[in-house]
């Protein structure tokens, strides 16, 4: 039998050079491609073409949230970005994520000077890339078609998830030319398969904490060691937003890598397709379902619809018990679940919860004095009417600093939405920090709108002025409700805000004494509840910790109180760790003697 013959490798080579060349030409003349990556399809363009970076906005409908760079070294990283060796590490390791690096003054130089294609690299980033904001979320090449053209364009590229906002990402080659036919010029393709959806892995490092922000390749479905040996499979659905699943058998938790937000059929259907594919792979058969108390999340109604034995799980004690659980901690420890959103088992929309809890029960201790929502998800998208809202309800309206929030409104929107709130329609009570947040954005008139999730507090902490003297304070005062004996009271702090406002005080100091005072807030209420409970352990969760200021400066102040802050290891404090507090807590139950 003859050999089978050879392919041309040079014939090969050259034409795969010329993939690649054309792939970079289209790329430097500001056009959009689609390409294949390891877990899906990746939307890229110039990281240096606003012209480019706007189209790619409005094409994927990606309005205002912060887009990921694609550089080729840690050198050209840190010409645009301070970089310590943690975050080297993570930048240069095996398995690349997107690190969140704090970015240089356009001022600064940083790095050696490299050949004249490392030149243009040098330029400033397009506006339109991540505007507004003090972090910029890099990445290294990670696969060998991505070394090759990031060397052939020489320049950093824009690479963001291959989808319409709110969709999964595409994986499949035919899939791929018919959902981004719209938003890509061209596509890179390859004839390797994609078995499995995973979103690029996003981390951070405050202050020598390694902080998962969203956890998929590379870091999923790596197991999560338990502290228990669980003789029973249970699968936790996960919450609505940035949604995970959890399956937990024997001695480990298989957590998912991010979903997404789970709002639509086709990422309920990516839910499913992963869930499938885990069971196959870890050879688990869940015999308890674990789920959000939130009767009218797509997990919570995809979990009542199995026929297993069902544990509901609050959101808050979830968050709590997913931060101990990394720990091994068992007992009751004072929680701070800060966040946006979480059903609360009033009916109302919690988020500056205290809690004493551990894996079974939580009581809840201490909360934000609520407020009411005016337009209920419409104040999340719109801060001044939340400030609107809040202001009302602590009777501060009148104060001559809400002037120029009362200004900006729409005409005859104060008056509909203050009979909104004096009607009590469309109004929904909230204790929610994030909120608070928003509040503050909006009176300091860093933003009325949010075009993306948390957006009025990513920017609120962006405009922080460290160099600030002076703090704002929140109150702790006994509450009515036998149940919660502690409210934490915003009105002297929203006073204080309004007289700074009233002053023409600037953003970034108004910013900086607020965060100071959410900080003290967090150790003050730590310490009154866990002198009552005896312990010095304190959990932080949710998303309001996702804020650099706000983690990094509760974690050093309970350290000084004599408090042992617990923070995740390998999951992210925003709601993609809330699954696994829910498969812990439905373990715990089926235990409880």
């Amino acid at each position: 039998m003859s050999p089978r013959p050879h392919r041309n490798r040079d014939a090969e080579a050259a034409r795969s050079d010329a993939v690649i060349d054309a792939a970079a030409s289209l790329l430097r003349d500001g056009h959009i491609l689609a390409i294949k990556g390891l877990g899906g399809f990746h939307l890229a363009c110039s990281a240096l073409d606003e012209d480019a970076v706007a189209t790619l906005r409005q094409r994927k409908h990606r309005w205002g949230k912060p887009l990921a760079v694609m550089m080729r070294s840690l050198e050209e990283a840190a010409r645009h970005c301070l970089i310590d060796d943690q975050e080297a590490s993570l930048l240069t390791g095996v398995v690349r994520p997107v690190v969140l690096l704090r970015r240089r003054d356009t001022s600064e130089a940083g790095g050696p000077t490299e050949s004249q294609a490392a030149s243009a690299s040098m330029q400033e980033l397009a506006t339109g890339v991540a505007d507004g904001l003090a972090e910029l979320g890099v990445m290294l090449p990670y696969t060998p078609l991505h070394h090759l053209l990031l060397e052939a364009v020489g320049a950093p590229l824009v690479m963001t998830s291959g989808n319409l906002s709110d969709e999964p990402i595409a994986t499949d080659n035919a899939e791929a030319l018919e959902r981004l036919g719209s938003i890509a010029d061209a596509f890179l393709l390859h004839d390797r398969e994609i078995y499995s959806r995973y979103d690029d892995s996003v981390v951070r490092v405050v202050r020598g904490i390694i902080e998962p922000v969203r956890r998929a390749r590379g870091y999923a479905p790596h197991p999560i060691k338990l502290p228990f040996s669980a003789d029973t499979d249970i699968v936790a659905a996960g919450p609505e937003q940035k949604n995970t699943f959890t399956l937990i058998t024997g001695d480990y938790a298989f957590v998912s890598q991010h979903i997404g937000d789970l709002e639509n059929a086709e990422t309920l259907a990516s839910f499913q397709d992963t869930l499938e594919l885990y069971k196959r792979l870890f050879r688990i058969e869940p015999r308890i379902v674990a789920h959000d108390d939130h009767p009218e999340y797509l997990s919570t109604k995809w979990a009542l619809g199995l026929d297993l034995p069902k544990v509901s799980v609050q959101h808050h004690h979830a968050h709590i018990v997913s931060v101990t659980a990394e720990h091994g901690i068992a007992e009751k420890v004072v929680g701070i679940a800060f966040d946006g959103t979480g059903y609360g088992s009033d009916g109302h929309i919690w988020g500056g919860e205290v809690l004493v809890c551990d894996w079974q029960e939580s009581e809840r201790v201490a909360h934000l004095r609520y407020v009411p929502m005016p337009g209920g998800s419409g104040a999340i998208k719109r801060p001044a009417r939340m400030a609107l809202g809040t202001l009302h309800e602590y009777g501060l309206l009148g104060h001559p600093g809400a002037a120029p929030l009362r200004s900006r409104l729409a005409a005859g929107e104060e008056s509909t939405l203050l009979r909104m709130i004096e009607r009590h329609v469309n109004c929904p009570l909230t204790s929610s920090m994030g909120r608070l947040f928003d509040t503050v954005a909006a009176l300091a008139g860093i933003a009325d709108d949010a075009r993306y999730e948390g957006e009025a507090a990513i920017l609120l902490e962006a405009a922080a002025d460290s160099s600030a003297e002076g703090t704002y304070h929140l109150d702790l005062v006994e509450s009515e409700d036998p149940e919660c004996p502690l409210i934490i009271d915003a009105g002297a702090l929203l006073a204080a805000v309004l007289s700074d406002v009233d002053l023409q005080i600037p953003a970034g100091v108004i910013s900086t004494r607020f965060h100071r005072a959410v900080i003290a807030c967090v150790v003050a209420v730590s310490t009154s509840v866990a002198v009552r409970l005896g312990t010095g352990k304190v959990a932080l969760a949710g998303g309001v910790f996702m804020n650099r200021l706000v983690l990094g400066g509760a974690v050093e102040a309970l350290r000084e109180a004599g408090l042992t802050p617990l923070t995740h290891v390998n999951l992210p404090v925003n709601d993609g760790a809330v699954s696994f507090g829910q498969a812990v807590v439905g373990w715990a139950r089926r235990h409880q003697s």
